[in-house]
């Protein structure tokens, strides 16, 4: 991010001028944008020349530094985070627009998901001519984009819906029926899909059908790749060829990699708020030999740890857990009252060496994610 912070300072209107005469996806929302934006990116390169980012800086100075790398590629998949989206988006006037999900997130900076919503749908009345491909069982979403006049639909999937029980347009409740919800204070109502995913195929408009079999692993990914593969056909990529590439997107800044630990395959996951904590859960192995949970309270990872209580722990029987990181104490508080067996070792190196040989499960959040992985990588160089 250093290039673009100190370029900013020198030329506040850079990131516009960096990006005229591009074609422009921006990718925003609560969980997936990393690996989105990167299978976008992968899906776009079918057409043309495409400067993305490589490490998820997706505020500001991020996206300037990912812009100035390739000053001749005429297309751009970018990472925007979801409070910048509205001024970034009137900076590079994008083609394409994907908004994946709207959850609750770091309260201490965030603030209320409510009001991100509102921000987003007032950004997006500015952009009448971009696609707005939207995650239609996503209520916030769908309430951002609604009364936009250019929107690619896609069923990608809601695995929380927590947050949005109520209308956002109207506060009354909102019901579900299936895969189908409403709201019952208007006619504010589940649109119906252009795109939707199952376990084996990608289903898009006119009957198309696309076998697609990812390279990463869970449900909510199937739904990321269906709105990455709606943005590229939307910039005139061919859905097969776009499918094809997006699926053997892999590690993403570390994560989903397997890494040798001395005698144990780490499997590391990142999560960062209730919704990513619920699926990346979701994603471990029950037979695993070993599962360690990490968790700080840095400024990056949100000060307020009071989400822990939000997120299910319950059903690990049968499986050695290990709380680690800064605030494991927290979080072996709250595993106490989940009823999981568990063992407490602040450092998350430590606790991957407390567990019996073989597969180790990593779930961790920012800091201590990015901590682990430097630690591992000086303990590899040092082997």
């Amino acid at each position: 991010m250093i290039g673009g912070l100190v370029a900013l300072k020198i030329e506040p209107a850079l990131m516009k001028q960096l990006g005229h005469g591009r074609r422009t996806v921006l990718v925003t929302g609560t969980n997936g944008k990393s690996t989105t934006t990167r299978m976008t990116a992968a899906a776009l390169e079918t057409i043309d020349a495409v400067v993305t980012q490589a490490d998820g800086a997706n505020m500001d100075a991020g996206i300037v530094a990912a812009l100035a790398t390739d000053l001749k590629a005429p297309l751009a998949a970018i990472e925007v985070d979801e409070l910048h989206t509205p001024h970034v988006a009137d900076a590079l006037d994008p083609q394409a627009i994907v908004l994946l999900n709207l959850t609750r997130d770091q309260l201490d900076r965030v603030g209320e998901i409510n009001m991100i919503e509102r921000k987003l749908r007032e950004g997006l009345k500015r952009h009448p001519d971009a696609v707005i491909v939207a995650n239609c069982d996503d209520v916030l979403v769908t309430s951002a984009a609604y009364d936009n006049p250019n929107v690619v639909w896609v069923a990608a999937g809601a695995g929380w819906a927590n947050d949005s029980v109520s209308c956002p347009r109207t506060g009354e409740p909102i019901v579900r029926e299936g895969d189908h919800w409403y709201s019952t204070g208007s006619d504010f109502a589940r649109p119906k899909p252009d795109w939707w995913v199952d376990g084996e195929n990608l289903y898009g408009p006119d009957g198309l059908v696309i076998p697609m079999k990812l390279t990463l692993p869970g449900r909510a990914n199937r739904g990321n790749a269906a709105q990455a593969v709606a943005a590229a056909v939307a910039l005139g990529a061919d859905p097969e060829k776009a499918a094809a590439a997006a699926s053997v997107v892999e590690e993403i800044a570390g994560r989903y990699k397997t890494v040798q630990v001395g005698p144990h395959s780490v499997h590391m996951l990142l999560a960062k708020n209730p919704a990513g904590w619920q699926e990346a859960l979701s994603m471990i192995d029950p037979t695993v030999d070993g599962l360690v949970i990490a968790v700080n309270g840095q400024v990056p990872d949100g000060e307020d740890l009071s989400w822990l209580w939000d997120v299910r722990f319950e059903h690990f029987e049968g499986v050695q857990v290990v709380a680690a990181g800064e605030r494991g104490t927290d979080l072996a508080v709250r595993l106490t009252y989940a009823g999981v067996e568990h063992t407490l070792v602040p450092d998350p190196l430590k606790a991957i060496a407390s567990c019996p040989p073989g597969r180790v499960e990593v779930l961790a959040n920012y800091t201590a994610f990015r901590d682990l992985n430097t630690a591992i990588a000086r303990r590899a160089a040092h082997a």
